[in-house]
């Protein structure tokens, strides 16, 4: 049975990255914005916690700078490198020029340029591969054993699910009392490092909890996912790690959700501690991030959108509970799509 992560190691990591990743918002979003949005009436109070706040944009921050804090000064004198379509490389790059480290980041030639610009301007050098998660990989590990870098993991690696799961430890201190009330708290799933993370923090923190006597919360974890995309449903509801071909993943709008499998020890997490994953389609993530500008003011890249989706549009696939949470993993969004958004905000119109 492989190691996971345990709450100590979560609440270290909280302490490691405070004062480089943001405490981010949660925001109870106005039930009258959503109607004028267009959405319909929701049976529940719904929250969304928006790790666009970040300082890269995204929460992948959290758990690059969580590993990355933890080598050595010989290691960091050699550089790291990563693999990634875009938010988990502007994490390895930002913690990286923090902690005086260089920086290689594989990416896929088709990942968004205003990702890619971002990289690069946090100092990074980028090496372009092909669309699928598993060639990025593979070139990641050349370099690595060509040039001595370390690699960092985008998620299959227990200080990047520590560091992903200070996000649940934040959703639980900001729902305060309210955490005692029926709660569902959805996060997007690609590699599994964020939903393995939330889902750890916030189980282990309610069992310690209950352990000292104090009144544990009715808390639910569900992932959100594409159902272009959708491996990591597959793999839960069957129990068996599947991958999907990269021609199948790279159909989806959300290109930080193409990851062609679960990691396998964040497999391991969301076995343990998910409760169930829902699919979302194509249309139903561009009307959320609609939904999402007009109603809260916040921008959602399409990963981060599917959450919303799956709350204003398939809630009725989830448990009944008072309140339910949506993480915004990302806004790093491409320039034009998000013009397309503010107008159809504007409007009322799809983008």
């Amino acid at each position: 049975m492989p190691h996971l992560v345990t709450l100590a190691e979560i609440q270290a990591a909280a302490g490691r990255i405070s004062g480089v990743a943001v405490r981010t918002g949660l925001y109870l979003v106005d039930p009258a914005r959503l109607r004028a949005a267009g959405a319909a009436e929701l049976p529940f109070a719904l929250y969304i916690k928006a790790e666009s706040e970040q300082p890269i944009g995204s929460f992948k921050l959290r758990g690059a700078y969580n590993r990355i804090a933890q080598l050595s000064a010989g290691e960091l004198a050699r550089g790291v490198i990563t693999y990634s379509s875009g938010n988990h490389a502007q994490g390895v790059a930002y913690a990286a020029r923090a902690l005086g480290a260089r920086a290689v980041i594989v990416m896929p030639r088709d990942a968004p340029a205003v990702k890619i610009e971002a990289t690069r301007a946090l100092g990074a050098e980028v090496v372009f591969v092909g669309p699928a998660s598993s060639e990025r990989k593979a070139k990641a590990e050349e370099l690595a054993a060509a040039h001595g870098y370390t690699i960092i993991p985008p998620y299959d690696d227990p200080a990047i699910i520590a560091g992903q799961g200070t996000c649940g430890l934040e959703i639980l201190e900001q729902l305060g009392a309210a955490a005692h009330d029926d709660v569902v708290v959805l996060s997007p799933v690609s590699g599994g490092g964020l939903l393995g993370g939330i889902s750890t923090a916030i189980k282990l923190a309610c069992a310690s909890l209950r352990a000292e006597g104090a009144l544990g919360p009715a808390i639910q974890v569900w992932g959100a996912e594409p159902e272009l995309a959708a491996d990591a449903k597959e793999s839960f509801d069957t129990r068996t790690l599947v991958e999907w071909p990269a021609a199948k993943t790279t159909r989806t709008i959300s290109d930080g959700l193409r990851t062609q499998s679960l990691g396998t020890l964040n497999f391991q997490h969301i076995l343990r501690f998910v409760d169930g994953i829902v699919t979302v389609t194509e249309d139903e993530i561009v009307a959320a991030m609609r939904v999402m500008l007009a109603a809260t003011g916040l921008v959602a890249e399409p990963s981060g959108a599917v959450t919303l989706a799956a709350a204003l549009y398939h809630h009725a696939e989830l448990p009944k509970c008072a309140r339910m949470v949506a993480v915004l993993s990302g806004g790093n969004i491409d320039p034009g799509l998000r013009q397309r958004l503010q107008r159809g905000a504007a409007t009322g119109a799809s983008a």
